[in-house]
This record gives C-alpha cells, sequence and structure tokens, in this order.
C-alpha cells in the first residue's frame, strides 16, 4: 500500500512540475532565473505556511534532519531550480524536460552508493532508457533556423545538467533526512524552501519595481488635473460674464468666483 502511495506520489510531482515547467516558459518577464527562482519560493512558502499551522504539522524536529533538508534546499531548490529556469529559456520546456528526466539514473546510482538502496532489476532497465533518450536529444543536432544558435544551445545544455545534478543531490539529502524523522511531507517541502529562499533573498533588493497597471493610465485621466480643470472653469465664468465685445474682460460689479484668482476678472 506505501508502494502505491508512492508511486502515486511520484507521478503526481512529475505531473505538477510539467505544467509548472510550461507556466514558467510562458512568463513575459525580464526577471533573471534565479530571481524567478526566488518569487517561486516566497510564493510557495506564502501558501504552504499557513497551512502548516491550519493542519496542525508544524511539528518539532532533531536538528540533523532539519539541517539536511536545509541543505537540500539550497542545493536542489535554490541552485537546482535557477539552473533550470536557465535551462528553459535556451532549449525550451521539451528538451530541458527530457534532461531532467535523466534525474533518477543520478539519483538512483547515487543512492545505491551512499544509501545502499539498490533499485530492482526493472527500475535499472527504465533507468537506462531514460538514460538513452536524454543521450539521443543531448547528441541532436539545430535545424536550419537554429544553427545561430549554437552556443546559446550548448549554455542551454550545461545549465540542464548542472540542473539535474544539483536536484539529485538535493533528493539524496531530503531522502537521508526524512529517513530519521518523521517530519510531514508537508513540513519537510517548507523547511527545503525555506532554506532556498533564505539563501536567495539578497537578490529581492534586485528586483526591478512592478510595471503599472493598464488600469493606471485609465484612473488618472478619470481624475483628471485639479490646478487645470480650476483654471478651465474660471476662464468659462469669466468669459460668460464679461460684456459683449469684449472677451475676456469681467463687468465692474463681478467678483472671481471661488478658487479662481482675481485677476481673473477684467478692470
Amino acid at each position: 500500500m506505501l508502494e502505491l502511495i508512492g508511486v502515486a506520489a511520484a507521478l503526481g510531482a512529475a505531473l505538477c512540475w510539467t505544467l509548472a515547467s510550461a507556466l514558467w516558459r510562458r512568463l513575459p518577464t525580464s526577471l533573471g532565473p534565479a530571481q524567478l527562482n526566488l518569487l517561486k519560493n516566497l510564493v510557495a512558502l506564502g501558501f504552504q505556511l499557513p497551512l502548516l499551522v491550519v493542519l496542525g504539522q508544524l511539528d518539532s524536529a532533531a536538528a540533523r534532519p532539519v539541517q539536511l533538508l536545509l541543505l537540500s534546499g539550497v542545493l536542489g531548490i535554490a541552485l537546482g531550480d535557477s539552473f533550470y529556469f536557465a535551462a528553459l529559456r535556451r532549449l525550451g520546456t521539451r528538451r530541458t524536460l527530457t534532461f531532467d528526466a535523466g534525474g533518477p539514473a543520478v539519483t538512483a546510482s547515487a543512492g545505491a552508493v551512499l544509501l545502499a538502496e539498490v533499485p530492482a532489476p526493472r527500475q535499472w532497465l527504465g533507468i537506462g532508457l531514460i538514460s538513452l533518450a536524454v543521450l539521443l536529444v543531448a547528441r541532436q543536432k539545430p535545424s536550419g533556423s537554429e544553427v545561430g544558435l549554437v552556443g546559446r544551445q550548448q549554455t542551454g545544455i550545461l545549465c540542464a545538467l548542472a540542473a539535474l545534478l544539483c536536484g539529485g543531490g538535493g533528493a539524496l539529502l531530503a531522502r537521508a533526512a526524512l529517513r530519521d524523522t518523521l517530519l510531514s511531507p508537508l513540513h519537510a517541502a517548507t523547511i527545503r524552501l525555506g532554506g532556498a529562499a533564505l539563501v536567495l533573498l539578497p537578490l529581492l533588493w534586485r528586483l526591478p519595481p512592478p510595471a503599472p497597471t493598464a488600469a493606471a493610465p485609465l484612473a488618472r485621466a478619470a481624475a483628471g488635473h485639479p490646478a487645470r480643470d480650476q483654471r478651465r472653469h474660471c476662464a468659462a465664468a469669466t468669459g460668460a460674464r464679461s460684456p459683449q465685445g469684449r472677451p475676456g474682460g469681467g463687468s465692474a460689479g463681478h467678483r472671481p468666483g471661488h478658487g479662481c484668482a482675481p485677476g481673473a476678472s477684467g478692470g
């Protein structure tokens, strides 16, 4: 039963990661990969921290698992996701996700050596097929329209490989932490996000100011300019009370309206 829950959770995580990658690729933003990563982590923390309190899962834990989870967040989220965003911009969603599919091979191989968790033969077969697909994509020659972007694509491949290694290292650290603690998955994920956000927090002061919304010019136009509108009102009132043939001249007994300068009426 626990194995089925783990398989369902893994498939759900893969689906969420694929949808999120497609959304991040379409973001019309000038933010750098690390800045975008910081905003993503802050938004996730804003959702998860209240949820932890509401569900009552904010439990105490030993120092070592928390330290491993924090380090996992720095390596796998702060560094790994920043490299991943950089690869997305250079390679696109399809190729970046194909490289990211090689993560299980790296994690399983390292887990067998460091954590003594050896995959079954069928799992090794699946890992081998996925690794072969990653190699085919990495060796894929650029099309005619992408010949001038070879350098950009090579940088994207390096970023994707760096994201794969950092993500695999972060997953191993998280696995090692969860073996020694009874923290809930939500609590562990929140600790990882907190570690990543803390490292990236200095970038917060380098974020550009928010751009004015489309409604801002309309609101200014509707509000008008008080001083300009007052001058127009005074000019209209003066012109209406002036004698015929003397535009702009006031009558002898005319008093300026409220807010109009005394010189608005003619002598």
